[in-house]
C-alpha cells in the first residue's frame, strides 16, 4: 500500500503531480485474511499523522514462490538522550562491527541530507555507494510476520511499551535485511517529525532502538544498509526487493540497556 497527498509546493512526481508521502505498508498474507490488510491499510492512510490520504494504492500480488522462513531480531532500547548521544552510540555498535569510521559518516552525511526514496547500500570498508540507482535507492519487499509469531512478538513489545505498527513494521524489515549474510548492519532514522526514535540492526547486536537520535521537527531521515567488501550486489538487490521472506518466529525483548550491557552481551 502507498498512500499519498496533493500538496502545493512540491516536486512533481513523474506523473507531473505534486506529492507528500503520507504512509506505505505491505505484509505477506494468506488469501483469507487479504480483505482484512486492505481494510486496516486503507484506514491507517485515512488516519495517519501526515495527514489524510487522497490516493491510495493498493496492489495484490499472488507469491508463486515458497517464502524463506527466518527469526525476528532480539529488541532491545538503548539508554540515549539527545542526538549527539543516540550519534555516538550508534558508531560505537557499528565501529565494533569492523565498519569504517568514512562509512559511519557517509552514512549519517546521507541521511542528514534526507529525500531518500530507498534505501543506499554502503560498502562497509571505502563508505562507497553500491546501488545501481542512487535516486530510486533499493526498497525492502516482499516481507510479512506469521500471526502466531506477531501475537507473541506484541505480547513481549507490550511488556515494554514499544508494541506499536512502527516498531513491528521496522523489526521486519530489519530482519529480512539482515539476515542476508552480505549486510552487516542497517542505520534508519524515519524521515517522520514527530518521530524521533531510530534504530541500528546487526545479527551480533540484534535491532537497538535509539530515542532521541534526531530533534523534534527535523524531517531528515533514511536507511543505509552496511554491505561487505566485494558483495555480489545484484544477487543482493534481488533477495531485498523479490525474494519472499516471512518471520515466523518472535523476537526476544531485553528491554532499556546501557551501550555497554549491549556490547558487552551480544547476541551472536
Amino acid at each position: 500500500m502507498r498512500a499519498s497527498k496533493s500538496v502545493d509546493g512540491l516536486r512533481s512526481t513523474f506523473s507531473g503531480q505534486k506529492e507528500l508521502h503520507i504512509s506505505g505498508a505491505e505484509g505477506l498474507y494468506p488469501s483469507t485474511e487479504i480483505p482484512i490488510a486492505v481494510r486496516q491499510y486503507t484506514e491507517r492512510a485515512l488516519n495517519h499523522p501526515k495527514g489524510k490520504a487522497d490516493k491510495i494504492v493498493i496492489t495484490v500480488e499472488v507469491m508463486k514462490q515458497k517464502p524463506k522462513m527466518i527469526s525476528a531480531l532480539p529488541v532491545s532500547t538503548v539508554i540515549s538522550q539527545t542526538p549527539a548521544e543516540g550519534k555516538t552510540i550508534v558508531q560505537e555498535i557499528l565501529l565494533s562491527l569492523e565498519i569504517t569510521e568514512k562509512a559511519v559518516h557517509d552514512a549519517f552525511a546521507m541521511i542528514k541530507k534526507g529525500n531518500m526514496r530507498g534505501a543506499a547500500l554502503i560498502s562497509s570498508g571505502k563508505g562507497a555507494r553500491l546501488e545501481p540507482d542512487r535516486q530510486r535507492g533499493v526498497r525492502v519487499s516482499r516481507l510479512g510476520i506469521t500471526g502466531l509469531a506477531s501475537k507473541l512478538l506484541s505480547t513481549r513489545l507490550s511488556r515494554d511499551k514499544i508494541n506499536t505498527d512502527t516498531v513491528q513494521e521496522a523489526l521486519v524489515v530489519a530482519s529480512k535485511v539482515v539476515s542476508h549474510k552480505d549486510v552487516i548492519a542497517e542505520l534508519c532514522i524515519s524521515d517522520d517529525p514527530d518521530y524521533t526514535t531510530g534504530y541500528v540492526a546487526s545479527k551480533k547486536f540484534g535491532y537497538v532502538r535509539v530515542p532521541h537520535i534526531k530533534r523534534q521537527g527535523s524531517k531528515s531521515g533514511g536507511r543505509a544498509f552496511f554491505v561487505r567488501d566485494g558483495s555480489d550486489i545484484p544477487l543482493l538487490i534481488h533477495y531485498l526487493e523479490t525474494m519472499p521472506v516471512l518471520i515466523g518466529k518472535a523476537a526476544l525483548c531485553k528491554g532499556t540497556l546501557a551501550i555497554h550491557e549491549i556490547i558487552n552481551s551480544p547476541h551472536r
